[in-house]
Protein backbone atom coordinates (compact mmCIF):
# COMPACT_ATOMS: atom_id res chain seq x y z
CA UNK A 1 0.00 0.00 0.00
CA UNK A 2 1.50 3.33 -0.95
CA UNK A 3 1.80 6.37 1.25
CA UNK A 4 2.83 9.87 0.30
CA UNK A 5 4.31 12.23 2.83
CA UNK A 6 5.60 15.76 2.51
CA UNK A 7 9.02 16.57 3.91
CA UNK A 8 10.18 19.90 5.32
CA UNK A 9 11.23 21.04 1.86
CA UNK A 10 7.72 20.45 0.56
CA UNK A 11 8.91 17.79 -1.88
CA UNK A 12 6.39 15.09 -2.64
CA UNK A 13 6.95 11.54 -3.87
CA UNK A 14 4.39 9.19 -5.33
CA UNK A 15 4.85 5.46 -5.72
CA UNK A 16 5.09 4.02 -9.22
CA UNK A 17 3.80 0.61 -8.33
CA UNK A 18 0.88 0.24 -6.00
CA UNK A 19 3.25 -0.32 -3.15
CA UNK A 20 6.85 0.20 -4.04
CA UNK A 21 8.29 2.64 -6.60
CA UNK A 22 8.42 6.40 -6.84
CA UNK A 23 7.63 8.86 -9.60
CA UNK A 24 6.95 12.63 -9.68
CA UNK A 25 3.93 14.06 -7.92
CA UNK A 26 0.77 14.45 -10.02
CA UNK A 27 0.34 17.71 -11.84
CA UNK A 28 -2.65 19.65 -10.46
CA UNK A 29 -5.46 20.33 -12.89
CA UNK A 30 -8.13 22.97 -12.91
CA UNK A 31 -11.18 21.24 -11.45
CA UNK A 32 -14.74 21.48 -12.67
CA UNK A 33 -17.06 23.53 -10.46
CA UNK A 34 -16.98 22.39 -6.86
CA UNK A 35 -20.15 20.72 -5.62
CA UNK A 36 -21.93 22.99 -3.10
CA UNK A 37 -21.45 21.95 0.52
CA UNK A 38 -24.16 19.83 2.06
CA UNK A 39 -26.31 22.04 4.25
CA UNK A 40 -27.63 20.95 7.66
CA UNK A 41 -30.68 18.77 7.31
CA UNK A 42 -29.91 17.79 3.73
CA UNK A 43 -30.46 14.11 3.01
CA UNK A 44 -27.67 12.54 0.96
CA UNK A 45 -28.51 9.52 -1.17
CA UNK A 46 -25.32 7.60 -0.45
CA UNK A 47 -26.52 4.46 -2.20
CA UNK A 48 -27.12 6.40 -5.41
CA UNK A 49 -23.65 7.92 -5.14
CA UNK A 50 -22.16 4.46 -4.60
CA UNK A 51 -23.90 3.25 -7.77
CA UNK A 52 -22.68 6.26 -9.74
CA UNK A 53 -19.13 5.57 -8.58
CA UNK A 54 -19.40 1.96 -9.68
CA UNK A 55 -20.66 3.04 -13.09
CA UNK A 56 -17.60 5.27 -13.52
CA UNK A 57 -15.33 2.40 -12.48
CA UNK A 58 -16.91 -0.07 -14.90
CA UNK A 59 -16.87 2.41 -17.78
CA UNK A 60 -13.29 3.60 -17.28
CA UNK A 61 -11.26 1.06 -15.30
CA UNK A 62 -12.66 -2.46 -15.73
CA UNK A 63 -10.76 -4.62 -18.23
CA UNK A 64 -11.90 -7.50 -20.43
CA UNK A 65 -10.19 -9.86 -17.96
CA UNK A 66 -12.29 -8.49 -15.06
CA UNK A 67 -9.28 -6.91 -13.43
CA UNK A 68 -9.12 -3.17 -12.92
CA UNK A 69 -6.44 -0.94 -14.40
CA UNK A 70 -4.65 1.12 -11.74
CA UNK A 71 -5.79 4.46 -13.11
CA UNK A 72 -6.86 6.24 -16.24
CA UNK A 73 -3.56 8.00 -16.89
CA UNK A 74 -0.05 7.08 -15.73
CA UNK A 75 -0.59 3.36 -14.98
CA UNK A 76 -3.43 2.40 -17.26
CA UNK A 77 -1.67 -0.85 -18.24
CA UNK A 78 -1.16 -2.18 -14.70
CA UNK A 79 -3.47 -4.03 -12.31
CA UNK A 80 -2.58 -3.75 -8.62
CA UNK A 81 -3.46 -6.31 -5.99
CA UNK A 82 -4.87 -4.02 -3.32
CA UNK A 83 -6.74 -1.93 -5.88
CA UNK A 84 -8.51 -5.02 -7.20
CA UNK A 85 -9.37 -6.42 -3.79
CA UNK A 86 -10.59 -2.99 -2.68
CA UNK A 87 -13.09 -3.13 -5.54
CA UNK A 88 -14.16 -6.59 -4.39
CA UNK A 89 -14.60 -5.05 -0.91
CA UNK A 90 -16.78 -2.33 -2.44
CA UNK A 91 -18.90 -4.80 -4.36
CA UNK A 92 -19.31 -7.03 -1.31
CA UNK A 93 -20.75 -4.03 0.54
CA UNK A 94 -23.30 -3.59 -2.25
CA UNK A 95 -24.24 -7.29 -2.26
CA UNK A 96 -24.78 -7.11 1.51
CA UNK A 97 -27.46 -4.47 0.80
CA UNK A 98 -29.29 -6.82 -1.55
CA UNK A 99 -27.74 -5.39 -4.72
CA UNK A 100 -27.13 -8.82 -6.23
CA UNK A 101 -26.01 -7.56 -9.64
CA UNK A 102 -22.65 -6.71 -8.05
CA UNK A 103 -22.01 -10.35 -7.22
CA UNK A 104 -20.81 -11.19 -10.72
CA UNK A 105 -18.29 -8.32 -10.70
CA UNK A 106 -16.99 -9.45 -7.32
CA UNK A 107 -16.62 -13.12 -8.26
CA UNK A 108 -15.08 -12.45 -11.67
CA UNK A 109 -12.42 -10.19 -10.15
CA UNK A 110 -11.73 -12.85 -7.51
CA UNK A 111 -10.98 -15.28 -10.34
CA UNK A 112 -8.71 -12.69 -12.00
CA UNK A 113 -6.77 -12.40 -8.74
CA UNK A 114 -5.49 -15.94 -9.23
CA UNK A 115 -3.09 -14.48 -11.82
CA UNK A 116 -1.31 -12.66 -9.00
CA UNK A 117 -0.85 -15.70 -6.74
CA UNK A 118 2.72 -17.04 -6.62
CA UNK A 119 2.41 -20.59 -7.93
CA UNK A 120 6.18 -21.16 -7.98
CA UNK A 121 6.52 -20.87 -4.20
CA UNK A 122 4.82 -23.44 -1.99
CA UNK A 123 4.07 -20.65 0.49
CA UNK A 124 2.13 -18.76 -2.17
CA UNK A 125 1.30 -15.12 -1.53
CA UNK A 126 0.04 -12.45 -3.92
CA UNK A 127 2.36 -10.31 -6.01
CA UNK A 128 1.55 -6.61 -6.05
CA UNK A 129 1.04 -6.06 -9.78
CA UNK A 130 0.27 -7.75 -13.11
CA UNK A 131 -0.46 -6.67 -16.66
CA UNK A 132 -4.04 -6.10 -17.77
CA UNK A 133 -4.33 -9.64 -19.11
CA UNK A 134 -3.04 -11.11 -15.85
CA UNK A 135 0.47 -11.86 -17.11
CA UNK A 136 3.73 -10.65 -15.63
CA UNK A 137 3.24 -11.46 -11.94
CA UNK A 138 6.62 -11.07 -10.22
CA UNK A 139 8.59 -8.90 -7.84
CA UNK A 140 7.95 -8.10 -4.21
CA UNK A 141 5.01 -9.24 -2.13
CA UNK A 142 3.44 -6.96 0.46
CA UNK A 143 2.26 -7.95 3.91
CA UNK A 144 -0.36 -5.20 4.04
CA UNK A 145 -1.72 -6.07 0.59
CA UNK A 146 -1.97 -9.77 1.41
CA UNK A 147 -3.50 -9.08 4.82
CA UNK A 148 -6.12 -6.77 3.33
CA UNK A 149 -6.83 -9.35 0.64
CA UNK A 150 -7.54 -11.96 3.30
CA UNK A 151 -9.84 -9.55 5.17
CA UNK A 152 -11.72 -8.73 1.96
CA UNK A 153 -12.15 -12.38 1.03
CA UNK A 154 -13.62 -13.15 4.45
CA UNK A 155 -16.22 -10.43 3.92
CA UNK A 156 -16.89 -11.69 0.40
CA UNK A 157 -17.48 -15.16 1.87
CA UNK A 158 -20.21 -13.68 4.08
CA UNK A 159 -22.26 -12.65 1.04
CA UNK A 160 -21.72 -15.77 -1.07
CA UNK A 161 -22.72 -19.41 -0.79
CA UNK A 162 -21.60 -22.87 -1.87
CA UNK A 163 -18.39 -23.30 -3.83
CA UNK A 164 -17.82 -19.55 -4.12
CA UNK A 165 -17.97 -19.15 -0.36
CA UNK A 166 -15.53 -21.98 0.21
CA UNK A 167 -13.13 -20.58 -2.37
CA UNK A 168 -13.06 -17.19 -0.64
CA UNK A 169 -12.54 -18.80 2.76
CA UNK A 170 -9.72 -21.01 1.51
CA UNK A 171 -7.87 -18.11 -0.10
CA UNK A 172 -8.30 -15.91 2.97
CA UNK A 173 -6.72 -18.63 5.07
CA UNK A 174 -3.94 -19.00 2.49
CA UNK A 175 -3.19 -15.27 2.87
CA UNK A 176 -2.91 -15.63 6.64
CA UNK A 177 -0.70 -18.69 6.29
CA UNK A 178 1.55 -16.83 3.85
CA UNK A 179 2.04 -14.08 6.42
CA UNK A 180 3.06 -16.61 9.05
CA UNK A 181 5.46 -18.44 6.74
CA UNK A 182 6.78 -15.47 4.77
CA UNK A 183 9.84 -14.83 6.93
CA UNK A 184 8.84 -11.17 7.16
CA UNK A 185 8.55 -11.12 10.96
CA UNK A 186 11.83 -11.03 12.89
CA UNK A 187 13.39 -9.56 16.02
CA UNK A 188 14.58 -6.34 14.38
CA UNK A 189 12.96 -3.46 16.34
CA UNK A 190 11.72 -6.08 18.79
CA UNK A 191 9.43 -7.80 16.30
CA UNK A 192 6.84 -6.66 13.76
CA UNK A 193 6.16 -7.45 10.13
CA UNK A 194 8.15 -5.76 7.40
CA UNK A 195 6.17 -3.89 4.77
CA UNK A 196 7.28 -6.23 1.98
CA UNK A 197 9.80 -8.83 0.88
CA UNK A 198 12.48 -6.15 0.35
CA UNK A 199 12.29 -5.50 4.15
CA UNK A 200 12.59 -1.68 4.02
CA UNK A 201 10.57 -0.80 7.14
CA UNK A 202 7.92 -1.91 9.63
CA UNK A 203 4.74 0.22 9.44
CA UNK A 204 1.69 0.41 11.67
CA UNK A 205 -0.81 -0.25 8.88
CA UNK A 206 1.00 -3.40 7.75
CA UNK A 207 0.86 -4.87 11.24
CA UNK A 208 -2.63 -3.55 11.98
CA UNK A 209 -4.07 -5.30 8.95
CA UNK A 210 -2.22 -8.51 9.84
CA UNK A 211 -3.72 -8.26 13.34
CA UNK A 212 -7.23 -7.96 11.88
CA UNK A 213 -6.74 -10.96 9.61
CA UNK A 214 -5.33 -13.17 12.37
CA UNK A 215 -8.21 -12.28 14.67
CA UNK A 216 -10.79 -13.06 12.01
CA UNK A 217 -9.12 -16.35 11.11
CA UNK A 218 -8.97 -17.34 14.78
CA UNK A 219 -12.66 -16.55 15.14
CA UNK A 220 -13.46 -18.58 12.02
CA UNK A 221 -11.25 -21.63 12.61
CA UNK A 222 -10.52 -21.72 16.33
CA UNK A 223 -6.88 -22.51 15.45
CA UNK A 224 -4.58 -21.36 18.25
CA UNK A 225 -1.83 -20.38 15.81
CA UNK A 226 -3.91 -17.43 14.58
CA UNK A 227 -4.73 -16.38 18.15
CA UNK A 228 -1.06 -16.50 19.12
CA UNK A 229 -0.03 -14.43 16.11
CA UNK A 230 -2.76 -11.90 16.88
CA UNK A 231 -1.49 -11.52 20.44
CA UNK A 232 2.10 -11.19 19.24
CA UNK A 233 1.32 -8.52 16.64
CA UNK A 234 -0.93 -6.62 19.05
CA UNK A 235 1.79 -6.56 21.73
CA UNK A 236 4.36 -5.23 19.29
CA UNK A 237 2.08 -2.49 18.00
CA UNK A 238 1.22 -1.26 21.48
CA UNK A 239 4.82 -1.46 22.68
CA UNK A 240 6.56 0.09 19.68
CA UNK A 241 4.10 2.16 17.66
CA UNK A 242 1.78 3.88 20.14
CA UNK A 243 2.41 7.56 20.89
CA UNK A 244 1.18 8.32 24.40
CA UNK A 245 1.29 12.08 23.80
CA UNK A 246 -1.40 12.03 21.10
CA UNK A 247 -3.04 8.69 21.81
CA UNK A 248 -2.37 7.72 18.17
CA UNK A 249 -0.17 5.25 16.32
CA UNK A 250 2.89 6.44 14.41
CA UNK A 251 3.72 5.74 10.78
CA UNK A 252 6.68 3.33 10.79
CA UNK A 253 10.14 2.31 12.02
CA UNK A 254 13.10 1.94 9.67
CA UNK A 255 16.89 2.27 9.55
CA UNK A 256 19.78 0.57 11.30
CA UNK A 257 20.14 -0.39 14.94
CA UNK A 258 17.09 0.38 17.05
CA UNK A 259 15.57 2.10 14.03
CA UNK A 260 14.19 5.56 13.41
CA UNK A 261 10.60 6.16 14.42
CA UNK A 262 8.63 8.27 11.95
CA UNK A 263 6.10 10.03 14.13
CA UNK A 264 3.71 11.31 11.47
CA UNK A 265 0.15 10.20 12.15
CA UNK A 266 -1.98 8.89 9.29
CA UNK A 267 -5.76 8.68 9.33
CA UNK A 268 -5.92 5.22 7.83
CA UNK A 269 -3.23 3.76 10.11
CA UNK A 270 -5.32 4.71 13.10
CA UNK A 271 -8.60 3.74 11.46
CA UNK A 272 -7.15 0.27 10.91
CA UNK A 273 -6.21 0.09 14.58
CA UNK A 274 -9.72 1.16 15.68
CA UNK A 275 -11.17 -1.73 13.69
CA UNK A 276 -8.52 -4.10 15.04
CA UNK A 277 -9.37 -3.20 18.64
CA UNK A 278 -13.09 -3.65 18.07
CA UNK A 279 -12.35 -7.11 16.69
CA UNK A 280 -10.00 -7.85 19.58
CA UNK A 281 -12.65 -6.90 22.12
CA UNK A 282 -15.21 -9.24 20.54
CA UNK A 283 -13.09 -12.19 19.50
CA UNK A 284 -10.79 -12.25 22.54
CA UNK A 285 -13.68 -11.34 24.87
CA UNK A 286 -11.76 -8.40 26.33
CA UNK A 287 -13.95 -5.35 27.03
CA UNK A 288 -10.87 -3.20 27.63
CA UNK A 289 -10.23 -3.24 23.91
CA UNK A 290 -13.54 -1.60 23.13
CA UNK A 291 -12.48 1.18 25.49
CA UNK A 292 -9.15 1.35 23.61
CA UNK A 293 -10.99 1.57 20.29
CA UNK A 294 -13.21 4.38 21.57
CA UNK A 295 -10.22 6.27 23.00
CA UNK A 296 -8.38 5.90 19.71
CA UNK A 297 -11.44 7.14 17.82
CA UNK A 298 -11.58 10.23 20.02
CA UNK A 299 -7.85 10.80 19.50
CA UNK A 300 -8.39 10.63 15.74
CA UNK A 301 -11.08 13.26 16.01
CA UNK A 302 -8.88 15.46 18.18
CA UNK A 303 -5.78 15.37 15.96
CA UNK A 304 -6.65 14.12 12.48
CA UNK A 305 -9.91 16.02 11.95
CA UNK A 306 -9.97 19.33 10.08
CA UNK A 307 -12.66 21.25 11.96
CA UNK A 308 -12.92 23.99 9.31
CA UNK A 309 -13.63 21.67 6.38
CA UNK A 310 -15.05 18.77 8.41
CA UNK A 311 -12.92 15.94 7.10
CA UNK A 312 -9.95 13.75 7.99
CA UNK A 313 -6.45 14.77 6.98
CA UNK A 314 -4.32 12.34 5.00
CA UNK A 315 -1.65 12.74 7.66
CA UNK A 316 -0.36 15.32 10.10
CA UNK A 317 2.18 16.68 7.59
CA UNK A 318 -0.26 17.02 4.64
CA UNK A 319 -2.65 19.63 3.32
CA UNK A 320 -4.33 17.40 0.72
CA UNK A 321 -6.91 14.64 1.04
CA UNK A 322 -7.36 11.31 -0.71
CA UNK A 323 -10.58 9.31 -1.20
CA UNK A 324 -9.18 5.92 -0.13
CA UNK A 325 -6.93 6.74 2.81
CA UNK A 326 -9.15 9.46 4.24
CA UNK A 327 -12.36 7.50 3.67
CA UNK A 328 -10.89 4.73 5.81
CA UNK A 329 -11.51 7.04 8.75
CA UNK A 330 -15.23 6.86 8.00
CA UNK A 331 -15.16 3.08 8.05
CA UNK A 332 -13.62 3.17 11.54
CA UNK A 333 -16.32 5.57 12.74
CA UNK A 334 -19.05 3.37 11.26
CA UNK A 335 -17.62 0.35 13.08
CA UNK A 336 -17.57 2.28 16.35
CA UNK A 337 -21.19 3.34 15.84
CA UNK A 338 -22.23 -0.23 15.05
CA UNK A 339 -20.57 -1.37 18.26
CA UNK A 340 -21.66 1.21 20.84
CA UNK A 341 -24.51 3.07 19.04
CA UNK A 342 -22.99 6.48 19.85
CA UNK A 343 -24.33 8.60 17.00
CA UNK A 344 -21.48 11.11 17.20
CA UNK A 345 -19.26 8.57 15.41
CA UNK A 346 -21.72 8.50 12.54
CA UNK A 347 -21.63 12.29 12.23
CA UNK A 348 -17.86 12.17 11.66
CA UNK A 349 -18.27 9.30 9.18
CA UNK A 350 -20.82 11.21 7.10
CA UNK A 351 -19.17 14.63 7.22
CA UNK A 352 -15.88 13.11 6.09
CA UNK A 353 -17.49 11.49 3.04
CA UNK A 354 -19.41 14.68 2.29
CA UNK A 355 -16.10 16.58 2.26
CA UNK A 356 -14.50 14.07 -0.10
CA UNK A 357 -17.51 14.43 -2.40
CA UNK A 358 -17.00 18.18 -2.40
CA UNK A 359 -13.23 18.13 -2.83
CA UNK A 360 -12.41 15.10 -4.96
CA UNK A 361 -15.51 14.20 -6.99
CA UNK A 362 -15.87 15.12 -10.64
CA UNK A 363 -19.47 16.29 -10.95
CA UNK A 364 -19.68 15.30 -14.61
CA UNK A 365 -18.48 11.69 -14.67
CA UNK A 366 -18.69 10.99 -10.89
CA UNK A 367 -15.10 9.74 -10.65
CA UNK A 368 -12.78 10.74 -7.80
CA UNK A 369 -9.41 12.44 -8.19
CA UNK A 370 -6.41 10.92 -6.41
CA UNK A 371 -5.63 14.01 -4.31
CA UNK A 372 -7.15 17.43 -3.83
CA UNK A 373 -7.11 20.25 -1.34
CA UNK A 374 -9.87 20.35 1.25
CA UNK A 375 -11.43 23.19 -0.76
CA UNK A 376 -11.50 21.11 -3.95
CA UNK A 377 -8.63 22.95 -5.59
CA UNK A 378 -5.29 21.53 -6.85
CA UNK A 379 -6.71 18.21 -7.90
CA UNK A 380 -4.28 15.65 -9.29
CA UNK A 381 -4.85 14.22 -12.75
CA UNK A 382 -5.09 10.57 -11.72
CA UNK A 383 -8.32 8.76 -11.01
CA UNK A 384 -7.24 5.61 -9.20
CA UNK A 385 -9.32 2.44 -9.00
CA UNK A 386 -8.67 2.19 -5.27
CA UNK A 387 -10.17 5.63 -4.66
CA UNK A 388 -13.34 4.76 -6.54
CA UNK A 389 -13.56 1.47 -4.65
CA UNK A 390 -13.32 3.03 -1.22
CA UNK A 391 -15.85 5.77 -2.00
CA UNK A 392 -18.26 3.17 -3.38
CA UNK A 393 -17.76 1.01 -0.30
CA UNK A 394 -18.12 3.67 2.37
CA UNK A 395 -21.17 5.23 0.72
CA UNK A 396 -22.75 1.79 0.54
CA UNK A 397 -22.07 1.29 4.25
CA UNK A 398 -23.44 4.74 5.08
CA UNK A 399 -26.61 4.14 3.09
CA UNK A 400 -27.84 1.91 5.92
CA UNK A 401 -27.89 4.88 8.30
Amino acid sequence: MKKIIRNTCLIFALFLYASCKKDPAPVPVTPPPVTPPVTPGTTVNYLQQAKETHTFTVNNLLTASYGYRANTTTHSNNCYEWYNVSQIYADAAMVSLGETTYLAYMNNTFKFMENMWDKRDLRGGYFASVNLDGSGAAGDKYVDDNALTGIVFLEAAEVTTGADKQAYLAKAKACGDWLINSGLWDNVYGGGFYWNTAKPEKPTQTNGLALQLFLKLYSLTGDAIYRDWAVQVNTWLNTKMFDTNTGLYIWKIDGAGDGVKHNEKFTYDNAIMVEAFILYSKIMNDAAYLTKAQSLGRAMNNTLWNALYKGYVFNTAETRINPAWCAWGSQAMIRLYETDKNESWLVYAKENINRLNIANRNTTNFGYYFFAGFDGQNRSTEMETVDQAWMQRIQALLSKY
